[in-house]
């Protein structure tokens, strides 16, 4: 099975970013929620050609120390909570 998903816009307020860890978070984020939407499966409502304008996730909660990667996989995380099913 194939999954294609295309996020337009990610809203990410009051995050402790350093400058430059962007992309790392990005990548973190693209890794994790991939894995995710492999390893487990959607919920019903995301049949073939299905779409939502918005979406929203369960907020995160950091701990102290986590840095862009880790920021990345909880994110991923709860957006896959908004779109997939635990298997």
């Amino acid at each position: 099975m194939n999954i294609d998903v295309h996020i337009e816009r990610l809203v990410l307020d009051g995050l402790p970013l350093e400058p430059g860890q962007a992309g790392l978070l990005r990548a973190a984020l693209e890794n994790e929620l991939g894995r995710l939407l492999s390893e487990g499966a959607l919920a019903p409502r995301w049949d073939a050609g299905a779409n939502a304008a918005l979406l929203r996730a369960a907020p995160i909660t950091l701990s102290a120390g986590d840095g862009a990667a880790a920021l990345g996989r909880h994110i991923a995380a709860s957006v896959y909570g908004a779109v997939g099913v635990r298997s």
